[in-house]
């Protein structure tokens, strides 16, 4: 059994049909884009991506140059696989209905190729409510499918709280983990990280880290302004030194927030359509956060600039294409820019 409340569960689709606006969006002072003064003279440049399934793509999406050209800037590309990686799905039923997701390791290695990101600076993040959709063999092959594709994952329990991985010259702690899971407990958290409370991870989880990176599945879907209870949780990682907080699980973007130091972008919406194959356009929304992090010995590890750039997730003829909301034109694009001014008015 999942652990959502029932309230959650009968709002799912007026939100996935509407995506709203209500809640509290008041305090989010942080623009979509700033620069930290002094710039560095070495910097490590992170970027990171929304949630990626197979759902709404029967062939590997196009993506844009631009978008393309960004992502292959990075030294390290980040995002949420929210699909088990199978060849033959084991929930049939569920998988044609769209309640179940799965994709293929060939459309995964051609979605990666398509958006110029190279397999060995990807990481990807087990930690979701999909993860066992297609059950404990589907997760075991999932791993498998991922170490032949060298391709880094962090959020399961084997990992430990804190994953390590070397981008550039910075060393950068991972610490991903699920508010939320779809089946039942127990072969759940055997696998998936639902750690979320630094003070409970081990002595020298974080040593030898230049910066800690906070990655959780959170907050309630098709919500462009997170809950309370998430901007709480926030506030806590940052109080235990997580430098930066990058969200997933909402499906549509939600501001950002600056706490001292911390950089949190609450939700990056998502990155491969991973709802349904039919979506609203304001569900197609997404946008990738590029983090430059300093790499000089006197502020290393800081964040020295970042930038939301927008894009939208174009239904074509089977598949998706990737375009920056700057290039969209006519009543999408006007539309576009209002949502987005909303949510950032700064």
């Amino acid at each position: 059994m999942s652990n959502y409340p029932l309230s959650y569960k009968l709002s799912w689709l007026p939100r996935f049909l509407k995506p709203s606006l209500g809640g509290d969006s008041s305090g989010f002072a942080a623009p979509a884009a700033a620069l930290i003064d002094p710039l560095p003279t070495r910097k490590v440049r992170l970027a990171f991506v929304g949630d990626i399934s197979a759902v709404a793509n029967r062939e590997a999406p196009e993506c844009d140059p631009a978008i393309a050209a960004l992502l292959s800037s990075a030294d390290l590309v980040v995002g949420n696989c929210e699909s088990p990686i199978v060849e033959r799905p084991r929930a049939i039923m569920g998988t044609w209905l769209g309640t179940h997701h799965a994709m293929s390791e060939r459309f995964l290695a051609d979605a990666l190729a398509s958006a110029g990101i190279a397999r060995d600076r990807v990481v990807l993040s087990l930690a979701n409510n999909h993860v066992l959709d297609q059950g404990i063999a589907g997760f075991e092959e999932t791993r498998a499918a991922l170490e032949r594709l060298g391709i880094r994952t962090i959020g399961t329990v084997a990992g430990g709280p804190v994953q390590h991985h070397a981008a550039g010259s910075l060393t950068i702690g991972f610490a991903a983990f699920t508010l939320w899971r779809n089946t039942d407990a127990a072969p759940f958290v055997e696998r998936i990280s639902m750690r979320g409370d630094p003070t409970e991870w081990p002595c020298g989880a974080v040593s030898g880290v230049d910066l800690l990176c906070a990655v959780p599945h959170w907050d309630w879907e098709f919500r462009h302004f997170p809950r309370p209870a998430t901007r709480a949780l926030a506030s806590r990682l940052t109080n235990q030194g997580i430098g930066l907080i990058v969200g997933h699980h909402a499906h549509v973007v939600q501001p950002v927030e600056r706490i001292g130091r911390s950089v949190i972008a609450y939700g990056l919406g998502d990155f491969l359509g991973t709802a349904l194959a039919r979506q609203p356009w304001l569900g197609r929304l997404g946008s990738i956060l590029i983090v430059d992090v300093s790499a000089d010995i006197a502020t290393r590890g800081m964040i020295a600039a970042y930038e939301l750039h927008f894009f939208a997730r174009l239904a074509t003829n089977g598949h998706e294409r990737l375009v920056p909301v700057e290039a969209l034109d006519g009543t999408l694009k006007r539309r576009a820019v209002a949502r987005l001014q909303t949510i950032f008015p700064t």
